[in-house]
């Protein structure tokens, strides 16, 4: 039998060890080494893909010279073929004069710009080197909000910097430093700062997902990457021809489902369809009678599902000529005659 003294000594260690906190258990640890686990899995396979970008704008007609300061940008940018090819943002390589380019082993290279589209804040450059490892493009219509999420870039030139969260949100707009909008951008909490622009963000698999490219800096937490399904669009546009070619109808919008009972009444061959969130004054959509929460799920006569397939269908051919656009408002769907601009780019 326990003395008085040794009773009260027994409570006050036990009610301490409450007022200390909850006890970490096996299983905590377990959860925690598989996090730990995922995360450092999905950095070893795309570090050896990402990149340190610097670049030196023209500052004597159209000679670049590398000033005694360094260069006057910086970013990220990663590798998605074996023979060199680099995405980025094109924030980061904008009317660039010179860039240069250092991977993981600490190779460094002189590298080409190939293409670059502000529409979307993509560009792509070029390295000639031996032994590249390239990353997988994943799929970002496949993402789920709440998963895993890493980010490796270079923020305030420190090199290979990796930061983990979760996809906080998917179909959102963001505004490019062009002026245009940027549609189906996945929001994420991994850590972003200056220099990680142009980095990969990549699922606990280490399939790229997205391109980083924005912080909101008055928040926190806030970060924002282009969607990898709009990168592949841009980046086969950029590697044929320089540029992306396009015309436009002016809306900003999301991927959003649409209910069943209107998929059957109406026959629509798709599910989903684009939410048209903004329209811009004097634009093709507004001349053409869109609403702000029409659902876009046609155009030219083609389904469109999402916001991807409906950028593909504005191409640059279809400037100035009228085109059916089906949208479904409220429970009715309706159609009108749009004629697409070409698209302005800054």
């Amino acid at each position: 039998m326990k003395t008085i003294m040794e009773t009260i000594s027994t409570d006050e260690t036990v009610e301490q060890d409450h007022k200390a906190g909850p006890v970490v258990t096996d299983q905590d640890d377990e959860l925690l080494d598989a996090y730990s686990r995922a995360v450092i899995s999905a950095a070893d396979r795309v570090s050896p893909a990402v990149v340190n970008i610097e670049v030196w704008q023209t500052v004597r007609g159209k000679e670049s010279v590398q000033t005694p300061g360094g260069p006057q940008f910086s970013g990220s940018g990663f590798i998605f073929t074996p023979d060199g090819f680099i995405l980025t943002n094109s924030h980061v390589v904008h009317k660039a004069g010179m860039i240069d380019v250092t991977l993981l082993d600490g190779r460094r290279f002189r590298a080409q710009l190939v293409g670059d589209d502000p529409g979307t804040d993509l560009a792509v450059i070029r390295i000639a080197a031996p032994n590249l490892v390239a990353a997988h493009l994943g799929d970002s219509q496949a993402v789920r909000v709440g998963q895993l999420a890493v980010a490796i870039g270079n923020p305030y030139g420190f090199q290979y910097t990796v930061t983990a969260g979760v996809i906080s949100a998917l179909g959102r707009s963001l505004r490019s430093f062009s002026g245009r909008l940027i549609d189906s951008v996945i929001q994420t909490d991994a850590a972003l700062n200056p220099g990680n622009s142009g980095g990969p963000l990549i699922t606990s698999r280490g399939d790229v997902i997205g391109v980083n490219t924005a912080v909101i800096t008055a928040a926190q937490g806030i970060c924002f990457a282009i969607g990898m399904n709009t990168a592949k669009f841009v980046v086969a546009s950029l590697i044929r021809e320089g540029k992306v070619r396009r015309s436009y109808i002016g809306v900003g919008g999301q991927n959003v489902p649409i209910l069943r009972k209107i998929v059957r009444f109406h026959g629509l061959p798709v599910e989903q369809g684009v939410m048209v969130e903004t329209i811009e004054p004097e634009s093709p959509a507004a001349r053409a009678g869109l609403r702000r929460g029409d659902v876009i799920v046609g155009f030219g006569g083609t389904a469109t599902a999402g916001i991807d397939e409906l950028h593909k269908l504005l191409t640059r051919e279809k400037v100035g000529l009228s085109f059916p656009i089906a949208v479904i408002r409220g429970a009715e769907k309706l159609h009108f005659m749009i004629v697409p601009e070409e698209v302005r780019e800054g």
